[in-house]
């Protein structure tokens, strides 16, 4: 006898927790993400929408009598910055012949446990892969992403921090027309020469945006598998490690400025010598963040029969978005891919 779509659902209920935190090692971004409070949890809206300070408000009047008129002029300093929820859903089920295929409910459990494992994964590699690459999702791009690059709303860009060489548009508000330090990242490019320079400029865009912070500093670099592995060898035998209260199951991992240096392999691909894709964004969590709506946070529905076919299934649901809310506090290394 098969087993009940409310036993099923239950038992797969228990697992999302476990499953939820196994998932993150897959993909650094949204691990540390988590870690480092950059996710924040929603409880929804039609949009997600953050009041930027892009002005003073008012004039400071020096007094050298006392007597001197205050100067009343004020600004409206803040303007909104406006992000639209992606949503995203993935099935799991089994078919009829598979129940009898594999006669006994720890059997059908089985399967459906490692469909679960297998969707939820997926759903964190694709995600994982917009927020870093701008890849696409399915052929949408609905989630925003850190490669500035990729497409004209992308947060990081290859370009000094000024009006005229970053001119994307991030949450509705075009860097170039308002023109507010807060509201560029900071750009450095080794030209394909790491080894000369990749240290130095490191350090350079790691002062460079926590002296531009409002609060927190660079937590999290996330590079290139070749841009990681040019940090290793630029380090030798003096390569320094977190601290065991940031231990990542038992793995000491690799730390740069303070933070934690990671790599991914969702990074962008940069296509030889003297391209301008990115191969390490600086992350200040302070700054850019995971909205992720409280109730779909890759919430796992229940199973139920599915009408005109022979299979039961149940929706994973993701509801959440990249979200920045200072860039200036935020750095990219670019074309560093190449040792010399």
């Amino acid at each position: 006898m098969a087993i009940s779509n409310e036993l099923l659902s239950s038992t797969l209920y228990t697992l999302m927790d476990e499953e939820r935190d196994a998932l993150y090692q897959n993909t650094p971004f949204m691990d540390w993400a988590g870690k480092l409070n950059g996710i924040e949890k929603d409880d929804g809206g039609t949009k997600i929408v953050i009041p930027i300070g892009l002005d003073d408000h008012s004039s400071m009047t020096a007094h050298a009598t006392g007597y001197e008129p205050m100067n009343m002029a004020v600004n409206d300093v803040m303007q909104p910055a406006e992000y639209n929820w992606a949503d995203f859903s993935q099935i799991v089920a089994i078919s009829k012949k598979e129940e009898l295929e594999n006669a006994g409910d720890k059997a059908q459990v089985k399967i459906v446990e490692v469909r679960l494992r297998q969707v939820m994964s997926a759903m964190k590699r694709n995600i994982n892969a917009q927020i870093l690459g701008g890849a696409g999702l399915h052929g949408t791009a609905t989630m925003n992403t850190l490669n500035g690059e990729a497409v004209t709303t992308g947060f990081f860009e290859a370009g000094l921090p000024a009006a005229a060489t970053q001119t994307n548009t991030v949450g509705g508000l075009q860097k170039s027309v308002v023109d507010a330090l807060g509201w560029y990242n900071q750009y450095a490019t080794t030209a394909s020469s790491f080894s000369t320079l990749g240290l130095l400029y490191m350090q350079q865009l790691l002062s460079t945006a926590n002296a531009r912070a409002q609060k927190g500093q660079i937590g999290l670099t996330i590079m290139s598998e070749a841009g990681f592995a040019n940090y290793r060898r630029a380090l030798y035998a003096n390569e320094r490690y977190v601290d065991e209260k940031v231990l990542d199951g038992g793995r000491l991992s690799l730390a740069f400025g303070g933070g934690v240096c990671e790599q991914d392999l969702a990074m962008p691909i940069n296509s030889g010598v003297g391209t301008d894709e990115a191969t390490a964004y600086m992350i200040n969590f302070d700054g850019v963040k995971m909205h992720i709506h409280k109730d779909a946070d890759f919430a796992l529905g229940a199973f139920e029969n599915i009408s005109g076919t022979t299979i039961r299934g149940a929706t994973v649901y993701f509801k959440g978005q990249l979200v920045a809310e200072h860039l200036g506090s935020q750095a990219a290394l670019f074309d560093s891919d190449t040792w010399v």
